[in-house]
């Protein structure tokens, strides 16, 4: 068994949505594929994998360092203990040889996207889905079959009335969603608190919004008042507050003790993105918080 090659596209996104830092007019993304000389239903099996809207593609991180390493590694050495499947943490350690630790940069993209394409591979060979691979490998073999999910849209986009958000927040609504997200920290103030109030007049009971700044706010930001007013926001004619959290408000968690107004629960959660740092990397903190929790 063994990696027969990999791919790397890079593709432009091409949009005109923003966020509060970011356009997406130039923006570049990765889409990955992982050819194994394992066959199933007759064609070989490929793992694949793209790397996160919000950062640019990594092709040539890639290319230059990460596929060679991969490719030129004895094949023998990136298989698991039994020999009947690829090993993601021997793959992910043979890319990071000859790196200095730390400082990781735009390489943590390049790795993660490989990464992702190697899972997809795995779970593909062992012909189970990556949620129960994962279960039985770092948790107690029962994953969860219920999952919080939630439409993230509302970016900014050029001459976009209000009329047209709501219309967009609708179409995840009849999709089925019960929470939705927009961006904010891309306007002032009112257009947001205009926006918001706009999308929460479509909303019905049961139903909520949240927020996303892209770590506008900092700490000259947060005390003018601009997560405590949103968080304060209620649906038109209902008691219930609407806003369901704020993502991504920069050192304001480190600084909770000292700003009373947002609850201590906000900070309770330790979010990694495997899209941009790898599975790899982010098992074995899963591994230990869920020990810690214990």
């Amino acid at each position: 068994m063994r990696i027969v090659e990999i791919r790397e596209v890079t593709q432009p996104i091409s949009s005109p949505i923003r966020n509060a830092y970011i356009d997406f007019s130039k923006m570049t993304l990765s889409l990955v594929a992982v050819i194994t000389d394992v066959i199933r239903d007759g064609k070989p099996v490929v793992g694949y994998g793209f790397n996160s809207n919000g950062r640019y593609g990594q092709g040539k991180l890639m290319r230059e360092r990460f596929i060679p390493r991969i490719m030129e590694a004895d094949p023998a050495s990136l298989l698991n203990d039994k020999g009947d499947n690829l090993d993601p943490h021997k793959i992910w350690a043979a890319m990071f040889t000859n790196e200095k630790p730390g400082g990781h940069g735009e390489r943590s993209v390049a790795i993660g996207t490989i990464d992702m394409a190697i899972w997809d591979a795995v779970a593909k060979i062992e012909a189970k889905p990556l949620f129960q691979l994962l279960a039985e490998r770092y948790g107690d073999d029962r994953p969860d079959r219920k999952v919080f999910v939630y439409a993230a849209g509302g970016y900014y986009y050029p001459n976009q009335n209000h009329d047209k958000l709501k219309d967009e927040m609708r179409s995840y609504i009849d999709r089925g969603y019960t929470v939705v997200k927009k961006k904010i920290g891309g306007a002032s103030l009112d257009e947001d608190l205009r926006r918001i109030d706009s999308i929460l007049g479509v909303l019905q009971d049961g139903q909520k919004l949240a927020v996303d700044a892209n770590g506008r706010f900092d700490l000259d930001t947060a005390p003018s008042g601009t997560p405590r007013r949103c968080r304060n926001m209620t649906c038109s004619g209902t008691r219930k507050r609407a806003i369901r959290w704020i993502s991504n408000c920069r050192r304001l968690c480190a600084t909770i003790t000292r700003i009373r107004w947002l609850p201590a629960r906000t900070c309770s959660r330790c979010r990694t993105r495997a899209i941009s740092s790898a599975m790899a990397a982010c098992a074995p903190i899963a591994t230990g918080c869920s020990s810690t929790a214990r």
